[in-house]
């Protein structure tokens, strides 16, 4: 059984960052030249002269009129925008009519409330609106709204292509406003009896996109009453379902991602669909807490609307130049658990092309922010996993004590339950002969895409897989690596990465999680058992709930840790409500270390469990 706490204690890019440019006429007239966050990265990382694209507003007449009472005015506001763009695949232009934040809701606002203009064509009639006509300047575009600059048209409330460009040749020779070729844009507007003479802004935002057949991401509206969760990019798998909020909540608990993406890394979530380039965004660890006033997604309200951020590979998570290129790079994480996306970036395992999001964390260090999803399907070698003191070209495992033979592939099982006879390749659920150095994993997690969860307690896919101590030692922690607060050199990590290190605060003060979590908690120690002597922390200190505060900056952003649960005594449970996370330290023949967490407490990698059991994995650069 788990000893100290465990279970029972719950009762106690180089990447090339686009330049981003908002552009603010007198406050009233707002252009980009922002790209679609999927093409927030490089699109191909191996190429040396990095794709630039960028938008220019050299001319904004300010788009602030005085529209009488049930009258048409047109040629009202002209904006001219220049693009340069140096893609190969041409590009897009894209545009959006909003009023602030109000994506999805386009409206124009007077100077008092109850004047509002909604997009349409600009004619007499009942419903006040505004529109807009789009002519090439001179003649590089094709515009795609109106094929002349003689007739207006809706202004869009979604991102609508408004110019295209496909040529294979480039256009400008830099990134300013001197160059590249122009769009102008002329707006007009309608205001009905029913409303009164007032002054309006109106506001368009405008993107580029490249290559020119991409789209970019768009706003959508949630339910209300509910949580809903948007992938947020092109070739996403998976699917995932209201999560319910009543009208007297103040608070949930987000959902694990069950969203996955060919190239790309999850990162968490946003409250913005243009997170890469919207100053405003808000950045949430997958299971962060949040809170909100009661009733604001409910009743007449829209639900809240939360955005998959995605990180896009700058190649291999092997590769070792590659690794200290990257992390040397990134900006350390705040200390609250937010950060921006300089803090992020994106690898892929070459043992199965699982991309990763990658971040520096609190600590400083540079970590996998998702868990690990490798299966048996992988191969494992010397050159892709870190085990460095094996011999030969593979890295061999015994899949149990009984076997004759060895592997150098994982031994799956979806069973939970052990039989020397009739299920030789279950989940062993304690120390026995045909048990002992086993390498075991789960799979449940990883096929869960096509499933719809809507709540915590659901398999997601961003749970990853489960692996024994064996497994996530690949074969180098064995039963009988016994030494208290003793490392395995070698694990099931990718080539450049390591298992983090765990062990008792007593005697190990410098356990990788035990530092990160300290640091996220501003340097506060943890409580001391008064029988183990094991760091935890829970209970009220000075009216801080330091096990609530631990668990949920480690839930945050970007440190983005999950109760993805664990594989005990025969059994999948706790995913939703608790996590559990292998180091690569032994406590003693049975048990070894690992980071735990729940609502209201967190054993910052000090509390220790049999090897047998099935806990996620994380994975550190051992360089950072």
């Amino acid at each position: 059984m788990r000893v100290v706490a465990s279970r029972s204690f719950d009762a106690g890019l180089v990447v090339t960052l686009i330049s981003i440019l908002m552009l603010t006429i007198s406050g009233l007239v707002l252009s980009s030249n922002t790209i679609s966050a999927a093409d927030y990265y490089v699109d191909n990382f191996s190429i040396d002269v990095p794709v630039s694209c960028s938008l220019f507003n050299t001319v904004g007449t300010i788009h602030t009129a005085e529209v009488p009472n049930g009258s048409y005015q047109t040629d009202i506001g002209i904006t001219t925008i220049k693009a340069y763009c140096n893609d190969t695949n041409g590009f897009s232009i894209y545009a959006i009519g909003y009023t602030g934040q109000e994506y999805g809701n386009n409206k124009l606002v007077g100077t008092t409330t109850s004047n509002k203009i909604s997009t349409g064509t600009a004619q007499s009639g009942s419903t006040s609106n505004w529109a807009m006509k789009v002519s090439a300047v001179t003649g590089t575009y094709t515009s795609t709204i109106t094929n002349s600059f003689d007739d207006y048209h809706a202004v869009p409330d979604t991102y609508t292509k408004v110019a295209t460009y496909a040529s294979a040749t480039d256009i400008g020779t830099a990134m300013n406003s001197a160059n590249g070729s122009s769009i102008q844009t002329t707006y007009a507007a309608y205001i009905s009896y029913t409303q009164v003479t007032d002054v309006y802004a109106g506001k368009v935002k405008y993107t580029i996109v490249h290559p020119n057949d991409e789209t970019p991401l768009q706003p959508q509206v949630a339910t209300s009453g509910c949580i809903n969760y948007f992938p947020n990019g092109s070739g996403v798998e998976g699917t995932m379902g209201c999560q319910e909020i009543t009208s007297s909540d103040t608070g949930a608990t987000l959902l694990a991602g069950n969203f996955s993406r060919s190239g790309y890394g999850f990162a968490g979530w946003s409250d913005a669909f243009d997170y890469a380039t919207n100053a405003n965004a808000h950045f949430y660890g997958p299971q962060e807490d949040i809170t909100f006033t009661a009733g604001q997604y409910t009743g007449t309200n829209n639900g809240l609307a939360l955005y998959a951020v995605w990180v896009k590979s700058e190649g291999s998570i092997q590769d070792t130049t590659k690794i200290a290129s990257v992390c040397n790079r990134l900006t350390t994480a705040a200390t609250d658990g937010t950060a921006n996306l300089s803090s992020v970036s994106a690898l892929t395992d070459q043992r199965d092309n699982n991309t990763y999001a990658i971040a520096k964390l609190a600590d400083g260090k540079c970590w996998m922010i998702e868990n690990l999803r490798l299966d048996d399907s992988a191969t494992l070698t010397l050159s892709n996993t870190n085990n460095p003191l094996n011999d030969g070209t593979n890295v061999t495992l015994k899949h149990n004590y009984t076997d004759t033979t060895t592997s150098n592939t994982l031994s799956a099982t979806s069973s939970v339950t052990y039989n020397a006879d009739t299920a030789p390749d279950g989940w062993c659920t304690t120390h026995s002969a045909a048990c002992d150095d086993q390498s075991r994993l789960r799979t449940d997690n990883t096929a869960s895409r096509a499933s719809n969860p809507t709540t915590n307690s659901n398999a997601m896919y961003s749970y990853g897989n489960y692996y024994n101590w064996y497994s996530a030692t690949a074969g180098r922690g064995t039963y009988g690596f016994s030494t208290n607060n003793n490392s395995t050199v070698g694990d099931l990590c990718p080539a450049g990465w390591r298992l983090p290190v765990g062990g008792q605060t007593t005697v190990n003060t410098t356990g990788d999680y035990y530092v990160l979590t300290k640091t996220l908690m501003g340097g506060t120690e943890p409580n001391q058992d008064a029988t183990s002597g094991y760091g935890y922390y829970s209970g009220t200190v000075d009216s801080v709930d330091l096990g609530a505060k631990a668990s949920k900056v480690l839930r945050g952003y970007p440190s983005n840790y999950l109760y993805s649960g664990d594989v005990y005594g025969g059994s999948l449970d706790y995913r939703g409500s608790s996590g559990y996370y292998w180091s690569s330290t032994a406590r003693n023949y049975n048990h070894a270390y690992y980071l735990n967490l729940g609502s209201s407490y967190v054993g910052p990698g000090t509390n220790y469990s049999g090897k047998y059991g099935g806990n996620s994995l994380r994975c550190i650069a051992p360089s950072s």
